[in-house]
C-alpha cells in the first residue's frame, strides 16, 4: 500500500483500512513491512499508524519511531502533523542524536519540531550528555545547539561532582556553561561546599563560579558547617598551578558555632589552606574578639591550625559587666590545639590589661604590663601561664581603686553588636559595620580611643 500527499508526503504499509466520512486512514504494517511515514527528512515507523486526513495528523499507540536529519526518537503513543512539523509523544519516550554521542534524553511526555529540533520539555526528564546530566520538569532543549533554558528548579550535575541548582537555568552543553535564576545553588562535593545566591554564574571547564543577591557559600566538610556572605562571591582556578580560590566582597561576614567573624574583602587559597581577610577584619571565638589590618587564618580540614595578624593585633576578652583582658601588639601568631587556643605569641609594642582570677574566682585586681614579646600558653581556654620579656614595665592597681579610663588600651573598643548571631544573621549587614568598613585601614585603630 502506497499514499502520496502532494510531493512531499508518503506513506507505506502492508493494509489500509479507510473510512471515508470521517477521513481516517488506518495503516498496518506486516513481520516484514513495517508502516512509514516520509516526510522530507523526517521518517516515521510504526506497526499501526492512523492518518487524519482532514487535520492532516497521524499518530500510533503501539511504539514507534522518528528519525529527521539530526535525531531519532521512540516512544510508545506518538503524534505527528506534516504541516506544523510538530510532534508530541507519551510513555517510555527517548530522544537522542543518530550516532547516539552527543545526548540521550528520557522522558515519559515530549513536544518536538523535526524542523527547529527543539525538544518542550513538559514532564520529569533525564538528559545525559558527556559533559552534564540535566533534570528537568518543565522547559525546552536546542537538540541542535545543545542549548537549553530550564524552570521549575531544574538541576544540572556534572561528572566532577558539582550541582548547579535554580529556578530557572540556561545551560549550554557545548560551552560547558551554566546560569542560574532565583534561588541559584551550586554544590561541590569533592570540596563538602556550595554557593547560594540569587544569581549565578558557572564555568564548568574553568572550575569558576560567581554568585550574587543574598550571596552565601557553605563549607560543610566537619559536622558544624561555616556559612560565609559578602556581597559577590567567586571561586576560580588559578592557570598557573590549578589551585582552586574563593573570594567574597564586600561586605563579608560568617558564622559558624566555633567563631564568627566579618571584614570588607576575605580569600580562600586552597593551595595554602590559608584564608585571608582585609581591611577592619573582626574574629570572635567564645568570649574573645581579635582585630586588626590583616588576620590570616590557616585551616587543616577546616579546623582552624594557627592564625596570625601580621601587622598590628588586638585581643579582648570579656571578663564581668564593664571588664576586660586585654593584649596589643606589632604582630600575633596563635596556635590551635583540636579547635582550641593553646598559644599566643606576640611581638612589637607588647600592651597587656589582664584582671587575675582570686582563688574564690573573684577579681580584686588589674595589671597593666608593656614589653617587647609576651607568650601566652591556654589550658582548658583559659590562661595557664604568661612570660614577657625582655624588659617588663607594668602596675598593679586595686579594682576599687582603678580609674575607668585605666581599664583600657589605646586602641580597645569592643564590636560585639556587630557580631553575627547566626546562619542567617550574615545577611543583616548593621549601620555600624557599614561606618567601620568606611574608615581608612591601615593602622587606623591604632589611632582610635575609647
Amino acid at each position: 500500500v502506497r499514499m502520496e500527499q502532494g510531493d512531499t508526503l508518503f506513506v507505506y504499509a502492508a493494509q489500509l483500512d479507510y473510512n471515508g466520512p470521517t477521513e481516517l486512514a488506518t495503516f498496518i504494517g506486516s513481520q516484514d513491512r513495517r508502516v512509514r511515514l516520509i516526510n522530507r527528512d523526517v521518517e516515521l515507523t510504526t506497526d499501526l499508524f492512523y492518518y487524519d486526513i482532514a487535520a492532516n495528523l497521524g499518530y500510533y499507540n503501539t511504539n514507534g519511531q522518528i528519525t529527521d536529519a539530526e535525531n531519532r526518537l521512540t516512544s510508545t503513543y506518538g503524534e505527528y502533523s506534516p504541516d506544523t512539523k510538530e510532534a508530541e509523544f507519551r510513555i517510555n519516550v527517548v530522544l537522542n542524536d543518530l550516532m547516539e554521542k552527543k545526548f540521550r534524553m528520557s522522558t515519559e511526555q515530549l513536544r518536538y519540531n523535526t524542523d527547529t529540533h527543539i525538544a518542550q520539555i513538559v514532564s520529569p526528564t533525564v538528559i545525559v550528555t558527556d559533559s552534564a546530566t540535566v533534570y528537568s520538569s518543565n522547559g525546552w532543549y536546542d537538540t541542535e545547539n545543545g542549548k537549553s533554558e530550564l524552570y521549575h528548579r531544574s538541576r544540572v550535575v556534572t561528572p566532577q561532582g558539582n550541582t548547579l541548582t535554580g529556578d530557572t537555568l540556561f545551560y549550554d552543553n557545548v560551552a560547558h556553561f551554566g546560569e542560574a535564576f532565583g534561588n541559584m545553588v551550586l554544590t561541590d562535593s569533592i570540596r563538602s561546599s556550595a554557593l547560594e545566591g540569587d544569581y549565578g554564574i558557572y564555568f564548568q571547564d574553568l572550575d569558576s563560579a560567581f554568585v550574587t543577591g543574598r550571596a552565601r557559600a557553605l563549607e560543610y566538610s566537619r559536622q558544624d558547617t561555616l556559612y560565609l556572605h559578602g556581597d559577590t562571591i567567586r571561586g576560580y582556578m588559578l592557570w598557573n598551578d590549578s589551585t582552586h580560590v574563593v573570594t567574597a566582597y564586600p561586605r563579608v561576614r560568617f558564622w559558624r558555632v566555633d567563631i564568627q567573624g566579618l571584614c570588607d574583602s576575605l580569600s580562600f587559597m586552597e593551595r595554602d589552606s590559608i584564608m585571608y581577610m582585609h581591611r577592619h577584619p573582626i574574629v570572635w571565638n567564645g568570649k574573645r574578639q581579635v582585630f586588626g589590618n590583616v588576620i590570616q587564618v590557616h585551616l587543616n580540614d577546616s579546623t582552624v591550625d594557627w592564625a596570625r595578624l601580621p601587622d598590628f593585633a588586638f585581643v579582648a576578652e570579656h571578663i564581668d559587666e564593664e571588664f576586660y583582658n586585654q593584649l596589643t601588639g606589632k604582630e600575633l601568631t596563635a596556635f590551635f590545639s583540636n579547635g582550641q587556643l593553646n598559644r599566643l605569641d606576640v611581638s612589637g609594642n607588647v600592651e597587656v590589661i589582664m584582671l587575675p582570677q582570686e582563688n574564690d574566682s573573684t577579681y580584686n585586681k588589674i595589671i597593666k604590663s608593656e614589653s617587647s614579646f609576651l607568650k601566652a600558653y591556654f589550658k582548658d581556654q583559659k590562661l595557664d601561664r604568661l612570660s614577657m620579656w625582655p624588659e617588663v614595665t607594668g602596675v598593679v592597681t586595686p579594682l576599687y581603686l582603678v580609674r575607668k579610663v585605666n581599664c583600657y588600651l589605646q586602641s580597645f573598643k569592643w564590636y560585639d553588636a556587630l557580631r553575627p548571631k547566626d546562619k542567617d544573621d550574615i545577611f543583616n549587614v548593621p549601620p555600624e559595620m557599614n561606618a567601620l568598613l568606611n574608615e581608612p585601614a591601615n593602622g587606623s585603630r591604632r589611632k582610635n580611643s575609647l
